[in-house]
C-alpha cells in the first residue's frame, strides 16, 4: 500500500500506536494512517510487539514518551485492566482494555486528551476504554443481518475475547449462550458471570443439541492458515446454524467460514468488528468523526 501522507515525518509528528504479542498480522496501521492521513494530522500509527512480562513498563515508557493513544490486542486486554489509570465504563463493564487515551491534566483539574496538547502536560495518565463489544454488535448487524434480542448463539472462546463478546451478547438480550472452551472450567466460570450479572439469558457450557442463529469464533485458532476449524462437526453441524462470524481478519477465508460457506451460512470474517472498533479509537484520540469510508478502503487493500 503507497503512503497515504504527503509529508515526511518530522520532530512534530506525533504518535499512536497499537501492542500486542504476536502483531505482525495487524492490519490496524493500514487503517488508522490512512484515516490520519485524510484527517490531516501530522500522526502516525506503528506497531509493536510488547510481551505480556513487560506491559507494565511499556505502558509507563508510553506516558514518558506521551504518545496520545494505544490499541491493545492479544494478549494484552485484561492484562491491562488494573494498569489503567482511569477507566471508562466500557471497560468496567467487559473487563478489558482495547483502547487507551493518554490524557493531560490541566492546572485548574480536568484532564484533556493529550492530542489537544500543544506542549506536552507534566502529568499524564492512561485511561482505559473497550470499543470492541460495540463494535461486535454493530458488525453482527451489519455483516450478517442478525438482531441480537431473543437469539441463541454458541460461542467458541471464553477468553479475553470470549468474555467480551459473551457479556455483551447477554447485554443485548440474547436468550441462549452456548460457550465452548478448550478449558471447560473457564467457559464454567463465565457461565457464572453471566448468570449473575444478566439473570434473563440462559448460559450454556457444551455445544447446543439444535439449531441456533450464530456461531461466533473468538479464539485465536484460525490465525495460520493451516490451523483447523475451533469449531468440532462431530459435535455441532454447521448446517444448524443460520449464520457464523469469525473475529479472525487475517486470514479472510478461515476453515470455519469456509466450512460455513459450504453448508450455506451466511458468513463473515472480522474487518468489519475491526473497522467499527478502530473508527471509535480514532475519535477518542482526535475528538473527531473517523472517515468510516476511508478506514474500510485501506483495511480491503491490506488484506
Amino acid at each position: 500500500m503507497t503512503d497515504p501522507f504527503g509529508s515526511s515525518i518530522g520532530a512534530a509528528t506525533r504518535y499512536c500506536a497499537v501492542w500486542g504479542h504476536p502483531v505482525r498480522h495487524s492490519a490496524s496501521p493500514a487503517m488508522h494512517n490512512a484515516g490520519l492521513a485524510a484527517l490531516g494530522l501530522d500522526w502516525r500509527y506503528l506497531a509493536f510487539d510488547v510481551r505480556p512480562e513487560d506491559l507494565p513498563a511499556a505502558l509507563s515508557g508510553a506516558k514518558a514518551m506521551r504518545l496520545l493513544g494505544l490499541n491493545l490486542t492479544l494478549p494484552h486486554k485484561l492484562l491491562a485492566l488494573p494498569l489503567m489509570d482511569a477507566l471508562d465504563e466500557s471497560a468496567r463493564q467487559c473487563g478489558a482494555v482495547n483502547t487507551v487515551r493518554f490524557e493531560g491534566r490541566q492546572p485548574d483539574g480536568p484532564w484533556r486528551p493529550l492530542g489537544e496538547w500543544t506542549d506536552p502536560p507534566p502529568e499524564v495518565r492512561a485511561h482505559g476504554f473497550n470499543t470492541d463489544a460495540e463494535a461486535l454488535v454493530r458488525a453482527l448487524t451489519v455483516e450478517l443481518g442478525l438482531s441480537l434480542a431473543g437469539a441463541s448463539i454458541l460461542l467458541l472462546g471464553a477468553g479475553g475475547a470470549g468474555r467480551t463478546a459473551a457479556l455483551k451478547l447477554a447485554a443485548e438480550q440474547a436468550a441462549r449462550l452456548f460457550l465452548v472452551n478448550r478449558t471447560r472450567a473457564k467457559a464454567e466460570a463465565l457461565a457464572r458471570e453471566i448468570q449473575d450479572r444478566y439473570p434473563q439469558a440462559r448460559a450454556l457450557v457444551g455445544y447446543p443439541t439444535g439449531p441456533v442463529d450464530l456461531v461466533l469464533n473468538a479464539t485465536s485458532l484460525g490465525l495460520s492458515p493451516d490451523e483447523p476449524s475451533p469449531l468440532d462437526e462431530r459435535q455441532f453441524r454447521l448446517r444448524d446454524a443460520r449464520a457464523v462470524y469469525d473475529m479472525i481478519y487475517r486470514p479472510a477465508e478461515t476453515a470455519l467460514l469456509n466450512s460455513a460457506r459450504a453448508a450455506g451460512c451466511r458468513a463473515a470474517n472480522g474487518l468489519g468488528m475491526l473497522l467499527h472498533q478502530g473508527a471509535k479509537a480514532l475519535e477518542l484520540w482526535t475528538g473527531r468523526p473517523a472517515p468510516t469510508a476511508v478506514l474500510r478502503r485501506a483495511l480491503e487493500q491490506n488484506l
